[in-house]
């Protein structure tokens, strides 16, 4: 068995390679080429936490085998500790032997990112140039790392509530090699007056900006909120966005943009124009005219995470990356 850490991971799997990855899953997802039960949820309310259990398994030509823990404690932020904590176990699967432990939470982060990255390859204008980005946290990096591979983006609205965070953000994304426009937006009315793009990775419970303030033939990725209780979205812009999400079992159990508008009758199931994985197989078309506005909600599958977990274990098989472990 091979032990990946975070590095290995981002060695072993740059974001180009994981938007093609967790593209091909979702298309798998949404032909009927994967099982992927709905994630079991255990709280822990002491802590005002929670943890998932995420298994998957890919079939076809290529298959994989495997799991996802991750945990959410927002309280760990307060000690200066990770909010997300996270580990994927690959096992073969032709036996099911463990091939791998991988560290999640940056491997969390990449597939998050790179399935905006798939969305927006497909759902965001060809022309666009100006991405908005909601939030500082662990998830906002590979957010715009992932729209700049697909779309040619000069410049970064940062919008968040802490300048200090910010900043730090700021730094972290030249110190990636990022060479556009970098901006602190001074309110939320001046990122979205020129914004082609919006990407929210946020924890807030409520939405983010009006939708009055949205351009026409804005594109949305919505990664932030995985509760019924959260929504980072408008529910007016919800009800008339082009909405496309990962998985339409998991988001309707799931993801609060959804849930609230449906509950406040703004809209229906038959809402949802597609699965990320029908628009890349080419069954349903993504974006249909230069004005629409188009919304990903994504509340995160586990085909994401064993795609990308079995490339990294491949490569890093081939490089020698990571720790053999003899159980």
């Amino acid at each position: 068995m091979r032990v990946l850490s975070a590095d290995d991971v981002r060695a072993a799997v740059p974001m180009a390679d994981a938007i093609n990855a967790v593209e091909a899953a979702f298309v798998r997802l949404s032909t009927g080429q994967a099982d992927v039960p709905l994630r079991v949820h255990l709280a822990t309310p002491e802590r005002q936490a929670i943890s998932f259990v995420m298994p998957a398994r890919l079939a076809g030509s290529d298959p994989a085998l495997g799991l996802k823990v991750v945990s959410v404690f927002p309280q760990n932020k307060a000690r200066g500790e990770p909010t997300i904590y996270a580990l994927v176990a690959l096992l073969d699967p032709a036996t099911g032997r463990p091939l791998a432990l991988l560290d999640g939470t940056y491997l969390t982060a990449l597939r998050t990112g790179a399935a905006s990255g798939v969305a927006t390859r497909h759902l965001a204008r060809e022309d666009a140039r100006v991405l908005a980005l909601f939030g500082a946290g662990a998830q906002a990096l590979p957010q715009a790392l992932a729209v700049c591979a697909v779309r040619p983006i000069e410049r970064i609205w940062l919008v968040n509530r802490t300048r200090d965070h910010a900043q730090l953000l700021a730094a972290r994304m030249r110190g990636a090699g990022m060479q556009q426009d970098l901006r602190i937006a001074p309110s939320v009315e001046q990122a979205l007056a020129e914004a082609d793009v919006i990407c929210t990775a946020t924890a807030s419970p409520t939405p983010l900006f009006d939708d009055a303030l949205l351009r026409p033939g804005t594109h949305i990725n919505g990664v932030g909120s995985f509760r019924p209780d959260m929504a980072e979205i408008p529910p007016a812009t919800v009800a008339r966005a082009r909405v496309v999400v990962d998985q339409r079992a998991a988001a309707w159990a799931e993801a609060g943009d959804l849930i609230q508008p449906r509950a406040a009758g703004l809209i229906d199931e038959s809402h949802v124009a597609a699965e990320l994985g029908e628009v890349a197989a080419g069954q349903v078309p993504g974006r249909r005219d230069p004005t629409e506005i188009t919304f990903f909600k994504s509340v995160g599958n586990a085909v994401q995470d064993v795609a990308v977990a079995a490339l990294a274990v491949e490569r890093a098989a081939a490089r020698g990356l990571g720790t053999p472990v003899a159980l």
